[in-house]
């Protein structure tokens, strides 16, 4: 994946990973790989960016003797994958575009 199409995604991915139930650094980077590859060292500054803009909260809790830090979305972290929402419909517009001008340009050479 184009590594600017992935920087904008991984907010998104991140929360809406969140929408689904609180989580941990590991657990989120295990669901977010099934659809793009996530490391560590993109999460962390990626979580941190999302809890300075009030989109993440966070809190410990005891796990196997060691204390685990959870994340939670706060209503504005909602607000913002609703904002998404709304922004896809455009981005699919465009990508049915381009889609149907390849689909188009294919048949096109297939007749030649």
């Amino acid at each position: 994946m184009d590594a600017q199409i992935k920087k904008g995604l991984i907010d998104i991915c991140v929360l809406a990973t969140l929408s689904k139930g609180d989580s941990y650094g590991w657990q989120i980077i295990k669901d977010i790989n099934q659809v793009m590859l996530l490391s560590e060292s993109t999460l962390y500054p990626v979580l941190k960016r999302l809890e300075t803009a009030n989109m993440v909260t966070t809190y410990e809790q005891p796990h196997n003797g060691r204390l685990r830090r959870y994340f939670k979305i706060t209503v504005m972290g909602k607000t913002k994958l609703g904002e998404f929402e709304n922004e896809f419909k455009g981005i699919a517009r465009v990508y049915n575009y381009i889609m149907a001008s390849i689909t188009e340009k294919n048949n096109k050479e297939e007749e030649e």
